[in-house]
């Protein structure tokens, strides 16, 4: 399997370049040059299947002729040490809880499919250690943290915005005597996001060391997101008992990589009617699904501080799979956009009607989904993160106490370099090696 640059004046490159390097030469983000379609029989039988076996199907489909089927199949296996079940929430919608994994978010699957997928791929790599960046609003810095701290060879630096994650996020970087460095940016995510790609675009510092990116950025952190839509239809399946008319799967978004993922498994074949997806007040991917008109623009904070987004990367993405044409692409996924008040609202009704706790992240794929979903039709939303994430949050909009789950023990953790967005100041950390100093 080849990549391509989405802007298309790099050459396309193999796997292991794609992975390694994480963003093109012309600046431009990678996807496959062919896309499989999956056979309609897969999808006869997938209600029996096991998300580890869904998963081995898809990942040979696209990265068999790179990796051999056998250690597919063991990096498959390594990913998924948890489940991910679809609970009945309400009538004809369904939650895809994705926070079972070891830092209680969706991020999990792509950040440990991506740290070992690197692992066997830097195998032929000379003797360099590779540096993996990462710019997080939220959850992908301890997933990345937890995926890629046992990874030999690799140095893991994680950006993220000062002030805006809750505090089990931030102890979830806390990984003493790791090669895990996390760096507190006085910016936004998208200053963070800017800084990892000023880094790749830097001649110099790739002459001295491998760089690459865990964030959705890199195609193979990317990739494996898929494997959860197809394991999602195929629990709703088995739920319902039969084979539904018509699927609307319901997205949080920020950066939008779950969307894309979503968007190349509707091409491989999982029959879904539409996408809906769920902004906060940071909606620049709603107004452009509502208006054609795609305007970025400095994110705020909201409560559900993971989708503080105000220029997704992966909007290039999703416009490429639709060859730039905003009309199939407004028809297939709808966007809706909700305030802080909306989402605790959205909390509140959920606990008292349903006995069900979401962070505020699954309450707006949740508000999303119930705004868009016609009768007869069946909806997924995805539930990202734990409630335990945001006891703040959860408490206010329902009244329940998670603190006693809310963090390990806060008081020994290790103070992190905080820089400005400056690119010279993340350039001297990641010159010198170490993250130990603050600039």
């Amino acid at each position: 399997m080849k990549f391509y640059s989405i802007n298309r004046i790099a050459p396309s490159v193999s796997l292991r370049e794609a992975v390694m390097n994480g963003l093109a030469p012309d600046g431009g983000l990678y996807m496959p040059e062919r896309i499989p379609v999956i056979p309609k029989a897969f999808f006869n039988n997938i209600s029996g299947m096991s998300i580890r076996d869904i998963a081995f199907v898809v990942a040979d489909l696209m990265l068999g002729d790179d990796i051999d089927s056998a250690d597919i199949r063991e990096i498959v296996n390594d990913t998924f040490s948890f489940d991910i079940p679809l609970v009945k929430v309400e009538s004809d919608i369904y939650s895809l809880e994705l926070f079972h994994g070891p830092t209680l978010a969706f991020k999990d699957v792509g950040a440990r499919f991506l740290a070992r997928v690197i692992s066997r791929l830097s195998d032929s790599t000379d003797s360099r250690n590779v540096k993996v960046l990462v710019a997080t609003s939220g959850d992908s810095g301890g997933a990345v943290a937890a995926g890629f701290k046992d990874v030999p060879g690799v140095e893991l630096f994680i950006l993220y915005p000062s002030g805006r994650l809750s505090r089990m996020q931030l102890d979830q970087l806390n990984l003493p005597g790791s090669q895990v460095h996390a760096i507190e940016v006085l910016g936004t995510f998208d200053d963070c996001q800017r800084l990892v790609k000023e880094a790749f675009a830097d001649a110099d510092l790739r002459r001295n060391f491998d760089i690459t990116s865990a964030n959705s950025i890199n195609i193979c952190r990317l990739l494996p997101q898929m494997f959860y839509f197809f394991h999602a239809y195929a629990s709703l399946v088995s739920s319902v008992g039969d084979i539904p008319d018509s699927v609307v799967i319901s997205v949080p978004s920020g950066n939008l990589g779950n969307l894309t993922a979503g968007l190349l498994a509707w091409r491989m074949g999982l029959p879904v009617s539409r996408f809906v997806v769920a902004n906060n007040v940071n909606d620049v991917t709603a107004s452009y699904l509502r208006t054609g008109k795609f305007i970025p623009r400095r994110a705020v904070r909201t409560v559900a501080c993971a989708m503080d987004v105000g220029n997704p990367s992966n909007m290039s993405r999703i416009l490429d799979l639709f060859a730039g044409d905003y009309g199939p692409l407004s028809r297939f996924v709808k966007g809706y956009s909700y305030t802080d008040e909306d989402i605790m609202g959205s909390m509140a009704r959920t606990y008292s009607a349903d006995s069900y706790l979401l962070d505020p992240h699954g309450a707006s794929a949740l508000a999303a989904l119930r705004d868009d979903l016609a009768p007869g039709e069946k909806g997924i939303f995805l539930a990202t993160a734990h409630p335990a994430k945001f006891p703040r949050a959860v408490y206010d909009a329902t009244g329940v106490s998670l603190k006693g789950r809310d963090s390990q023990d806060s008081s020994h953790r290790v103070p992190h370099p905080r820089i400005s967005v400056s690119y010279e100041a993340l350039k001297n950390i990641l010159m010198n090696e170490t993250a130990s100093a603050v600039v």
